[in-house]
């Protein structure tokens, strides 16, 4: 049964005309390739006032450093919120230059310091290695924050579809570990649990435009190393195995309700109100997964309103 009668009008032609797309280990760089250079042609002038600058982070325990991009406005300032960001592709794809116009919208609109970490993909980096890169990039930013202007009370977590679902596997390792803390998360159609990939009883008006089930099983078992879905999957690979998700910052979840990640998204969200976590949580009606890549859509623009003010908020920016 097709979802299709479900998608907005003004978001049809985008996602029925999308190509097919096979997800394999053997193709990964290939894929990587031309989805890195298909953004980067497609990509706008970014504004001249962001100054864009690259920096690494010493690697935890012997791992190799974190290539990150910073992305901030001249400023004296040093109270300046920031926001890190995880990038989006199944834990296998995407890098942080390929958000640089959101990040530069941040850092101009908010006046925030975005920094973007590449965390190593899956399959050739399997769990922890996404997480503790991630951690690398934010205990970066705390031994940096005077030089960056940032006020270590204000710092945000971020990510869209496997990035939301690293920003929430980091919010709760940063929670267990105690060294720091994020006031935020902002979990845009977070990838949060490998289960889903062995669910009988979901609709088929989930997940049938861009990330479906089989490249759903793809990256959880990339990501894992070993078939998703077992009794042994760590919360900081997958934040829905969390027992406990309480003392966790306030969150704004969103996502789309054609979205293969809807079920687990609103379980989520309604786990985090019952431990006491404050949540925001948006559900946009007719959108699949990447529905705000056609910008023009009236369900992006809405997406777009909400999504900048909670942050915003979150941040002490509003």
């Amino acid at each position: 049964m097709s979802s299709e009668h479900l998608l907005e009008p003004d978001l049809k032609d985008f996602f029925l005309s999308m190509p097919p797309l096979t997800l394999s280990r053997e193709q990964m760089p290939a894929i990587r390739e031309a989805r890195e250079k298909m953004a980067m042609e497609q990509m706008p002038p970014l504004p001249p006032e962001v100054s864009i600058v690259q920096e690494m982070a010493p690697g935890r325990d012997g791992a190799p450093d974190v290539r990150m991009k910073i992305y901030r406005t001249p400023s004296d300032r040093k109270d300046r919120p920031a926001i890190l960001h995880l990038h989006g592709g199944g834990y296998v794809l995407g890098s942080p230059e390929s958000n640089a116009p959101q990040h530069c919208a941040w850092a101009k609109g908010m006046d925030a310091v975005v920094i973007a970490p590449a965390y190593r993909l899956a399959p050739e980096t399997a769990f922890p290695g996404n997480v503790e890169d991630a951690y690398a990039a934010l205990a970066w930013v705390y031994r940096n924050a005077e030089q960056l202007g940032i006020d270590t009370s204000r710092i945000a977590v971020a990510g869209e579809s496997a990035g939301g679902g690293l920003a929430a596997a980091l919010a709760l390792l940063v929670r267990d570990r105690k060294e720091y803390s994020f006031c935020f998360q902002y979990l845009i159609f977070p990838m949060l649990d490998d289960r889903t990939t062995i669910r009988a009883d979901l609709s088929p008006m989930f997940g049938e435009f861009v990330w479906d089930r089989e490249k759903n099983r793809f990256g959880w078992t990339a990501l894992l190393g070993q078939a998703p879905g077992g009794h042994d999957v760590s919360p900081y690979a997958a934040a829905a195995r969390a027992d406990d998700l309480s003392g966790l910052p306030p969150a704004f979840i969103s996502t789309g309700a054609m979205d293969l990640f809807t079920e687990e998204d609103l379980d989520y969200a309604r786990r985090l109100m019952a431990a006491g976590v404050p949540v925001e949580m948006h559900v946009y009606p007719g959108a699949p997964h990447g529905f705000m890549w056609v910008a023009g859509a009236r369900v992006t623009k809405q997406f777009a309103r909400d999504a900048r003010e909670a942050l915003a908020r979150g941040i002490g920016a509003a």
